[in-house]
């Protein structure tokens, strides 16, 4: 029995210690240092599935016809909006983000720098719609409506006029953004 009584002794300290280690920590809990703010809104229109991520692939672009024309003709392009309650809005402007072209301000700049083109986007009329600047007000009906744009390659003057505009793939990542009044 003595024998028995020596074996459980390390294992009553080390209980002992533990015990005691639970009466004396005491939780500490930090600062209110994290706040969350946001908000819910109704959307007057719902983007078409499939809409909201748009993948556009130029037919080969000529180098040729960059050095003579500075640009493609532009491919057209659309984003549908379902499901439209004008109560809620009746305009819409859409903003393009993306990485700016610091050769062709206004276009998005392509994934090789020394490519010597930019990728611009513009309205069915042939205006600009630049980089980071809301389009003009487009006045929505209810259920269904399209915003139809065109995007075009365009060579940098530099890489023009020094023809130097570098063959090969290319590609370029834009987000749009709908403001809705």
């Amino acid at each position: 029995m003595k024998k028995l009584n020596l074996l459980m002794r390390p294992s009553r300290i080390l209980f002992s210690f533990l015990m005691l280690n639970l009466f004396f920590v005491m939780p500490t809990w930090g600062a209110d240092n994290m706040r969350f703010h946001g908000a819910l809104v109704a959307e007057p229109c719902t983007i078409r599935p499939g809409d909201e991520a748009i993948t556009m692939s130029f037919d080969p672009v000529v180098d040729k016809l960059i050095y003579s024309r500075q640009r493609t003709l532009g491919k057209q392009f659309e984003i549908h909006l379902v499901d439209c309650d004008i109560t809620l809005g009746n305009i819409v402007t859409i903003k393009f983000t993306g990485n700016n072209n610091p050769k062709l301000p206004g276009l998005l700049a392509v994934s090789d720098p020394d490519m010597g083109v930019g990728i611009g986007i513009e309205t069915l009329a042939g205006n600009l719609l630049p980089l980071d600047q809301s389009s003009d007000e487009m006045i929505l009906s209810n259920n269904s409506n399209t915003i139809s744009l065109k995007a075009y390659v365009q060579g940098e003057p530099d890489a023009i006029s020094q023809r130097t505009i570098k063959r090969g793939e290319f590609n370029a990542v834009a987000t749009f953004n709908l403001q809705y009044y």
